[in-house]
């Protein structure tokens, strides 16, 4: 069973930097109709990280299934079983880090990288409550964490509204 470990983001930050604006370029050579953003903790200043470095690809609606097959085509499929109608995701183990896609259809249920990214960037005092959580997380179980995580964030988007 995979664990989880933790280490500040600034360790990250440069290769990840870089890493990002290849992908992104390739990204939008493949899907030029597509928003390409860095989320997650590698993109939030004071976080701590697994060290990976996740990409949002936002499209409309009516663009998510061809989004889909050419993503296919450029990356390993992750998680299938998260995958709905509007929900895909995408994993890359040669880029030099953990590397992953989050493919979402604009304005969907799934659509809330940016949201969550923009506040953590804006509430430095929610950075350090998820970086508490994490380390309560250290060396445990992967899908424990993932569970509170995934809390973390429902509650976050319940109080944002």
């Amino acid at each position: 069973m995979e664990t989880v470990s933790f280490r500040p983001a600034i360790f990250f930050k440069e290769g990840a930097a870089n890493v990002f604006q290849e992908q992104r370029k390739r990204l939008l050579n493949q899907l030029p109709f597509a928003e390409v953003h860095h989320v997650g903790s590698t993109a939030i200043s004071g976080s701590i990280t697994k060290g990976d470095l996740d990409v949002n690809v936002r499209v409309k609606r009516q663009e998510f299934s061809k989004a889909v097959k050419l993503l296919e085509a450029m990356y390993s499929i992750n998680q299938p079983n998260n995958w709905t109608a509007t929900f895909a995701s995408f994993k890359d183990d040669s880029v030099g880090m953990d590397f992953g896609v989050q493919l979402t259809a604009i304005g969907s249920s799934e659509d809330t990288f940016l949201v969550h990214r923009d506040i953590l960037l804006s509430h430095p005092e929610l950075v350090e409550q998820l970086n508490i959580l994490k380390m309560k997380y250290e060396g445990k179980l992967m899908d424990e964490y993932r569970k509170a995580k995934s809390d973390f964030f429902a509650k976050l988007e319940a109080d944002a509204l």
